[in-house]
């Protein structure tokens, strides 16, 4: 079967039209699933300015649909990847908003931090949407949250997740690693790792100042002693002492 998004018995008006070659100026047609023309005129190659990529982000079969895919494209896909993996999180955790309002808080504060410090944002985002995917089948099976079950369960859970979404391997891996011990930094880290680590840390702490609130001289020697990049050790800053 042939996917309709490239059955041209499918296409709408649109879906073959013009583009300005950045180069020279001249019009270049193009098919909505062409990836790359070449212009005639002056022959630079471009990349399609409107390129439909959604389905690509969560499509195993992408790469044979739409053939080697160039860097920017990758990195395209990747983007709207951790917004399905948004979407199956609150999914995943259903009614339970305390779960979604962590891994959305994780999020926000991993999206900041990332952007500071320049680490890889696609990986950093699906990681954080993904840090505590297994605790409810962790408090079920085991009736705790101890670091080791999260770890093998949590791991379990976000490549199943990944898997279904058509994730690339090595995206899994780094995801399914800085998952499975998030709460335990190493000493050798990377930035990705790194920039996770005190995204949840301000999370879990802001979470905790709003049960049981502590003094802000207590709570500064925390952050001045507890934070892995100096972006997160400001933001924390930010949230929890002003």
């Amino acid at each position: 079967m042939k996917c309709p998004g490239q059955d041209t018995r499918y296409w709408k008006p649109g879906a073959i039209f013009d583009a300005q070659c950045p180069e020279c100026g001249a019009q270049v047609e193009f098919f909505k699933d062409d990836t790359y023309r070449r212009c005639q005129k002056c022959g630079f190659r471009f990349l399609n300015p409107y390129m439909d990529f959604g389905c690509a982000s969560y499509c195993r079969y992408a790469e044979q649909c739409i053939g080697n895919l160039p860097p920017e494209l990758v990195a395209q896909r990747e983007g709207l990847l951790k917004d399905r993996v948004a979407i199956e999180m609150r999914r995943y955790f259903k009614q339970d908003s305390r779960q979604i309002s962590h891994s959305n808080r994780v999020a926000r504060y991993t999206e900041r931090i990332g952007k500071a410090e320049g680490c890889n944002l696609s990986v950093v985002l699906i990681a954080a949407y993904l840090n505590d995917i297994a605790i409810r089948e962790v408090a079920s099976k085991y009736g705790s949250s101890l670091a080791q079950h999260q770890k093998r369960e949590g791991q379990r859970v976000a490549r199943d997740v990944l898997r279904d979404l058509g994730a690339g391997d090595e995206l899994t891996k780094e995801v399914c690693d800085i998952i499975g011990h998030h709460h335990d930094p190493g000493s050798d880290e990377n930035v990705n790792f790194r920039v996770i680590y005190d995204a949840d840390l301000i999370a879990r702490l802001e979470e905790r100042q709003q049960e049981e609130p502590t003094g802000p001289e207590r709570l500064t020697r925390i952050i001045e002693g507890s934070f892995l990049t100096e972006a997160g050790r400001l933001l924390a800053k930010e949230v929890l002492l002003t």
